[in-house]
């Protein structure tokens, strides 16, 4: 084989090594993080990781690391490809440690709030690093999740990018919000239990995505989602009403308005009903803010539809 040949492959195979070697941390260069139960943990190795939560998947596809994914929870639904090439290792709030401790993973992260307590006590102390994600449904909440998972798994500098495209999208739906002159109230409906309506309080999901669209909760006497009775739902008055699609328990604006109290609010006289996919809605993950704008759209029609700064870019923080 001719010499210039011969040093022009040993070139690529080189360049090419190095690529490999930049995207995958080294074994032994420990990389210490603090979760969100506020524990430091040292990440040695992040070549195979478990995922657990909807938000984590999406950013660690978004961060081109899914070839590093060896396994996901049920709630990752986006991408789709997802949960369709990697192993289940069930929902997320029903973990078993033996499922996900027995994938042989170097680095386990999950969704504040992943379940049960036993399960998380015991991967908490087994030898594999095991970090909580924080679960804060803000803006600023979604970036530092952004970059806690890029730091835990050596993509500081995409995690950056990907934060920073978020922090864009965010800014521009600040500008749209305040085109909103007398915000409306919306309550949440997750579902109908024994013929009573569970609805979201503060510090939820819902509550933040609300908020984030430029209107106010309906429903702000209590933490939490709780059941409450016909006389809450027409004393809080909701101008719409805001559910999840979903293909189990799916409600409709007909099912909703066609019961006494919801018939009763300002959101039936008006036929405000949205409805939206979970996790694009409630997820806190990449394209929450695109989520706010489309819900704002929904509930505000008179507002301009404009595209956010990463619908536009052609710029990709993956590799």
């Amino acid at each position: 084989m001719p010499a210039h040949r011969a040093s022009r492959g040993w070139f690529i195979v080189t360049i090419a090594a190095l690529c490999v070697a930049a995207a995958t941390p080294a074994v032994g260069d420990a990389v210490t993080v603090r979760d969100a139960s506020g524990r430091a943990v040292a990440i040695r190795d992040a070549s195979r990781i478990v995922s657990v939560g909807g938000a984590v998947t999406e950013i660690l596809y978004a961060l081109g690391l899914e070839r590093r994914v060896i396994a996901v929870d049920s709630t990752s639904l986006y991408p789709a490809r997802a949960l369709a090439e990697k192993p289940n290792v069930g929902y997320m709030r029903q973990l078993s440690a033996e499922g996900v401790l027995g994938l042989g993973p170097s680095l386990v992260l999950a969704a504040d709030g992943a379940g049960p307590k036993e399960t998380i006590a015991v991967l908490e102390t087994a030898a594999i690093p095991f970090v909580r994600v924080p679960d804060q449904f803000t803006g600023p909440g979604i970036v530092e999740k952004i970059r806690l998972i890029a730091a835990a798994t050596g993509t500081s500098a995409r995690g950056e990018c990907l934060a920073g495209m978020v922090e864009a999208d965010l800014a521009a739906l600040a500008v749209l919000r305040a085109r909103i002159a007398v915000p409306l109230r919306v309550l949440f409906l997750l579902s109908f239990m024994n013929d009573r309506p569970m609805v979201a309080g503060r510090a939820t999901a819902a509550d933040g995505i609300i908020r984030l669209a430029g209107a106010l909760n309906a429903i702000a006497e209590f933490d939490g989602y709780k059941i409450v009775n016909d006389e809450a739902v027409v004393a809080a008055r909701p101008d719409a009403v805001l559910a999840m699609e979903r293909r189990q328990f799916a409600l409709s604006a007909e099912q909703v308005f066609g019961r006494s109290s919801f018939a009763l609010t300002p959101a039936a006289q008006r036929k405000a009903f949205a409805s939206m996919e979970g996790l694009y809605l409630l997820g806190f993950g990449p394209r929450t803010a695109r989520a706010a704008r489309d819900l704002a759209h929904a509930l505000y029609p008179s507002l301009a539809s404009e595209a956010l700064p990463a619908e536009q870019s052609q710029t990709a923080c993956a590799p």
